[in-house]
């Protein structure tokens, strides 16, 4: 196995907590690289048909991970997704579950356009903590943390904080 030079990260959380918001803004910072699953999805087709029910495609789990296998084993990498459960424990030196209040995400999944069946499931992912307990039980729990993602607040903390964790990482392993 390669040894990494740069730690391999996961954001993960409900849709609308802002992953993708400090993703992007992560990877400016520090110059590890950033995939957004549902763009790399999108761009490469990487479907198992189409839900009726969410009007959204299924994502093919393993084609995703066929195709960020050898980008995970190089490291640097920050990798955004809504579920994590099928990615391989493997390939994370840290996951971030970012949690955003109820009302806060009501009105960011409204904006996106959700209502109905998808915006109520979403909102009890949140209240339940599905994410969370689902990270906690694909990785070790020592590498798992959550974060606050209300405002531009959390997400300034949040950066810096995870910044912070890069560089400790990066001296300890290298």
């Amino acid at each position: 196995m390669k040894i990494m030079k740069r730690p391999n990260i996961l954001l993960t959380g409900t849709p609308g907590v802002g992953k993708t918001t400090l993703g992007k803004e992560l990877a400016q910072r520090t110059g590890l690289s950033y995939v957004n699953v549902g763009d790399l999805a999108q761009e490469g087709q990487l479907y198992d048909g189409f839900d009726d029910e969410y009007q959204c495609p299924i994502l093919d789990e393993d084609r995703v991970v066929d195709e960020l296998e050898d980008k995970m084993g190089d490291g640097g990498m920050i990798v955004d997704y809504h579920g994590c459960d099928f990615f391989p424990e493997r390939w994370f030196n840290i996951v971030f579950v970012l949690r955003t209040d109820n009302t806060v995400l009501y009105n960011r999944l409204e904006n996106r356009g959700y209502t109905g069946k998808k915006l109520q499931d979403n909102i009890q992912c949140e209240i339940f903590q599905t994410i969370y307990e689902e990270a906690m039980e694909a990785y070790k729990e020592e590498i798992v943390h959550q974060l606050p993602s209300n405002d531009p607040e959390d997400l300034e903390r949040n950066l810096e904080q995870i910044v912070q964790w890069i560089e400790q990482w990066t001296k300890d392993n290298n």
